[in-house]
């Protein structure tokens, strides 16, 4: 009995690991790879062997063309997922190029194995745009701990330093902050937290933390620090940031071409207002955070977008445009 069962597991496994639907294992070919594994067996339990696992449930297809055999037609994870996971992960700049290898090579078995050889050869890791931070999964673990259980963390922060002769140095600075959510934003991973000499919010990249303990004391309730009451809302202060540069929270009235709509309504969503003021501009206002990241989002639009209220964000974006262009004089 426990020789079937070995048996039964076996091609499960071969057919989850080595079949799809261009790609059909054959009885013959079952029959070899048993061998390969020691197991001697007759062509007709191979049949009673499928049989048993469509009937828990595994959606085993049988196919006579191009090929006769058997395939695993359904998985956990579709072809087109595991293609984005893939890409989300080689094009995260906070995973190393070591932890990304391993992490693509354990979403590669989601698939057949030529699925996965079919997927690893459009796979291109920039190692230069990665982080070489290899604690950043204990990082993330403790910081989700901390934030769960409501604790402060301590951890040192680490920043390149510039100099003449441009050595590759760093300086680590200590910081011990109350936690509150992760954010995954413009290819970096944040922490949104308080620094307790402060009564306001301010983001922090994982990439840069090392050292991370979590204390004793509790953290600071996010009332204290924040417009929030009861619990943190992490899609509403995403939406607000720009350029993840926290700042005080206001209502901005923008003028803008019309050219442009498509791209304030995949930054801001469909719901947005965008009213109509000729046939070349419309008007909107949207909540965020009025900080040095707005001002160079809305330049990145050069004349066509123009703020008109707050007057002081308008003021502040007519400064740094003049300061740019004294550059070039």
């Amino acid at each position: 009995m426990a020789r079937s069962k070995t048996k039964t597991l076996l091609i499960f496994k071969y057919l989850n690991d080595y079949s799809d639907e261009n790609n059909p294992l054959s009885t013959t070919d079952l029959i070899d790879l048993l061998m390969k594994d020691g197991m001697l067996c007759e062509r007709k339990s191979i049949y009673a062997d499928i049989a048993v696992l469509k009937s828990i449930g595994f959606d085993i297809v049988k196919t006579m063309s191009p090929k006769k055999g058997f395939f695993l037609a359904t998985r956990n994870f579709e072809l087109p997922e595991v293609r984005l996971l893939i890409d989300a992960v080689t094009s995260a700049g906070f995973i190393t190029p070591n932890k990304t290898k391993k992490l693509v090579e354990k979403l590669e078995t989601l698939v057949s194995k030529n699925q996965a050889e079919e997927l690893v050869s459009q796979v291109y890791i920039d190692s230069d745009s990665k982080c070489d931070n290899e604690e950043i999964y204990y990082v993330i673990d403790a910081l989700n701990d901390a934030i769960i259980d409501k604790k402060q963390v301590s951890f040192k922060y680490k920043r390149r330093n510039i100099d003449k002769e441009n050595k590759k140095s760093y300086t680590e600075k200590s910081f011990t902050v109350s936690p509150y959510a992760l954010i995954w934003k413009d290819d970096h991973y944040y922490l949104v937290c308080n620094n307790s000499k402060y009564d306001n919010l301010m983001n922090l990249r994982l990439d840069r933390m090392r050292k991370v303990a979590i204390c004793d004391e509790d953290a600071r309730a996010i009332e204290e620090v924040s417009e929030y009451k009861g619990a943190f809302d992490v899609a509403d202060y995403s939406s607000k940031m720009f350029n993840m540069f926290s700042g005080v929270n206001s209502k901005v009235e923008l003028l803008c071409d019309l050219d442009i709509r498509e791209e304030i309504m995949d930054r801001f969503g469909a719901k947005i207002p965008l009213t109509a003021v000729d046939t070349d501009h419309f008007k909107t206002t949207i909540d965020a955070a009025v900080s040095d990241g707005l001002v160079s989002w809305i330049m990145t639009f050069g004349d066509k977008i123009k703020v008109v209220e707050p007057k002081s964000l308008a003021e502040e974006v007519k400064e740094k445009a003049q300061s740019i262009a004294k550059l070039y004089k």
